[in-house]
């Protein structure tokens, strides 16, 4: 539950965690929920420690995905290799953009045209030959396949040239693309655009840009599942660093309740039923409460509503 544990005055005057009233450790949820929910007569009777954790664990995980702001950002200059290795923590990306002289974000778009395929009869032993097998070293009967981070099929990828139109003013842009008058039937929009491309090497766990991307800042917007470790070196789940936000703590408490009682043999199919009710209710009322929609802006983008767009 919600308890100021700081006085006003150290918290406005240091420089610690600032907002942190927002967010409630899953270390107190699991105690919590251990007061209320488990003991003699209550409906988590005789219910295990661990099997708490581990639904907590599991229903903080399950929220980040899509319910709770457990999003994380990345800025950094992409080298010449054009390479970018996936964060620690990372689950899957939300948005990748490169920032330009102004600070306004480019968004770059993903590219399903191409990969990194395993380089299997590169620059080494084992070439395809005419048949379509491999001719092996007399003294060495095996395929020696090249196992190479990088293919012919990159290669190309990185060097590819785009033009960059970030820094080209109004009236270049017309004096070049202006005169485009029908040209463009049939383009596809994914494809309409000079912020550049990348895509994701999932076996590699790592990031490719292309190539007007080399020397640009790029924010990495990506989904984590919310669970922190003790340390770099101990690798251990630390639950007083695992935060919940206040909004959505009814919604875990439901989701712990719903999983230790369905692992119980003895539990009966009516109330898993009803628990698992309110454990989507419960999830779609913390998807609206930090959906963060206020009414003034909401009704500062409908009056838009009446613009005449043409597509």
């Amino acid at each position: 539950m919600g308890i100021v544990r700081s006085a006003a005055q150290p918290y406005y005057a240091s420089d610690g965690d600032h907002g942190n009233y927002r967010y409630i450790p899953l270390s107190e949820v699991i105690d919590s929920f251990n007061a209320t929910y488990v003991g003699e007569g209550k409906i988590c009777d005789g219910v295990n420690l661990n099997d708490i954790t581990f639904h907590a664990i599991r229903g903080l995980q399950e929220l980040s995905y899509d319910t709770f702001k457990s999003t994380k950002d990345w800025e950094v200059a992409i080298p010449s290799t054009l390479v970018l290795v996936m964060p620690l923590d990372y689950v899957n990306y939300v948005k990748l953009s490169w920032s330009d002289s102004n600070g306004i974000e480019r968004i770059i778009y993903p590219t399903s045209k191409t990969s990194n395929p395993n380089n299997v009869s590169g620059a080494g032993t084992a070439e395809v030959q005419d048949w379509g097998g491999w001719t092996t070293h007399a003294t060495d009967t095996s395929i020696n396949l090249i196992d190479s981070e990088v293919s012919d099929t990159l290669t190309n990828y990185h060097s590819n040239t785009s033009s960059d139109i970030g820094s080209v003013d109004a009236d270049n842009m017309d004096d070049e693309y202006g005169d485009l008058v029908g040209a463009r039937y049939g383009i596809d929009p994914q494809h309409a655009q000079v912020n550049g491309s990348f895509f994701i090497d999932e076996s590699a766990g790592k990031l490719h840009f292309s190539s007007n991307i080399s020397g640009k800042t790029v924010i990495l917007r990506y989904i984590s599942d919310g669970i922190a470790a003790t340390s770099s070196t101990d690798q251990s789940i630390d639950l007083t660093k695992s935060m919940v936000p206040k909004l959505a703590e009814e919604a875990i408490y439901k989701h712990m309740l719903y999983g230790v009682l369905l692992a119980k043999k003895d539990t009966p199919g009516g109330l898993l039923g009803a628990l698992k009710k309110e454990r989507a209710a419960e999830t779609r009322k913390a998807k609206l409460r930090l959906s963060n929609i206020k009414l003034e802006e909401l009704t500062q983008v409908l009056r838009g509503g009446s613009k005449i767009i043409k597509h």
